[in-house]
């Protein structure tokens, strides 16, 4: 393989990584706990689209339209009837973490007793492969690329332009000058577990057609948006997006050189390494 093609294929996963480690740390940023169920919801997206697109014949970009009310609907009745009780008695983050793990067993075996434990696929939405200046690109990865980087750009838009974003990097930033400002937290933390929701669902559902989705991946996909975090830093949204890219190029190197499973026992060794130098991570706070 080409190293032209290694980064392309790093930038797909780095892509398709960014899109889920943003909700993850979004809702970590404004709540402080770590959503065990964030690669659940990823499962759960993509399942939902082959649903959709198998079972009841919908347009596949119409399914992923429709996963973005599902999926955030989802996330607004986990914050609403979970985690917001939760702070209603004033509990620690450990237990929301513990809370968090619950619903992520919960919703790994509401997938595998719904949709069983085959992979799901989608047939093909485009197809024929662009050949730019030698390296090989499926029309396919190149259209998950373009809608990864739209939902991206509409993400950062919404976080730094709008009033509900504006609050959310409030509250982050500073939780007791958010409340005395009039920052309404049951607001902005039900609209940020639905966005991060539906972003992770998203991310399920484009790859759907190209990798396929197993129903019992959810733990270690939450596990990567851990890592990812790690390297980033916890709380920062563009500590989220490097280490996302990080990540996706350093999957997409090692499984050219090395055998697939030493890939992640080397990338786990250099994440100690770089916590025992900066456990803050890239770009979070100490």
């Amino acid at each position: 393989m080409s190293v032209e093609q290694v980064i392309i294929n790093g930038v797909v996963i780095g892509l398709l990584y960014c899109l889920i480690s943003l909700g993850i740390t979004l809702i970590y940023s404004i709540l402080g706990i770590l959503n065990f169920a964030h690669g659940q919801m990823y499962v759960l997206g993509g399942v939902i689209v082959y649903f959709l697109c198998t079972y009841l014949n919908i347009n596949y970009f119409i399914a992923l339209v429709l996963i973005i009310p599902i999926l955030g609907l989802i996330g607004v009745i986990f914050d609403r009837f979970l985690f917001r009780r939760l702070r209603k008695l004033a509990r620690s983050h450990a237990s929301g973490m513990l809370l968090a793990i619950g619903t992520s067993i919960f919703i790994q075996e509401f997938i595998l007793l719904t949709f069983g434990e085959k992979d799901k696929g989608v047939p093909a939405v485009v197809s024929g492969v662009l050949n730019v200046f030698g390296v090989r690109l499926s029309t396919e990865r190149l259209l998950v690329c373009a809608i990864s980087m739209l939902l991206v750009g509409i993400f950062f838009y919404f976080v730094r332009y709008t009033r509900t974003g504006r609050a959310m990097r409030a509250l982050a930033q500073d939780p007791e000058a958010a409340y005395l400002q009039g920052v309404d937290i049951n607001r902005v933390s039900w609209v940020g577990f639905g966005i991060g929701a539906a972003l992770a669902g998203l991310a399920g559902g484009l790859v759907a057609p190209i990798f396929g989705v197993a129903p019992g991946i959810g733990g270690s996909m939450s596990l990567k948006c851990f890592v990812i975090m790690m390297i980033g830093g916890f709380g920062s949204v563009g500590g989220s997006i490097a280490g996302a890219f990080i990540l996706g190029f350093c999957e997409s190197i090692g499984y050219t050189v090395l055998p697939g499973t030493y890939t992640f026992l080397i990338i786990y060794i250099a994440i100690i390494l770089l916590l025992l130098v900066r456990p803050q991570g890239l770009m979070g706070k100490k």
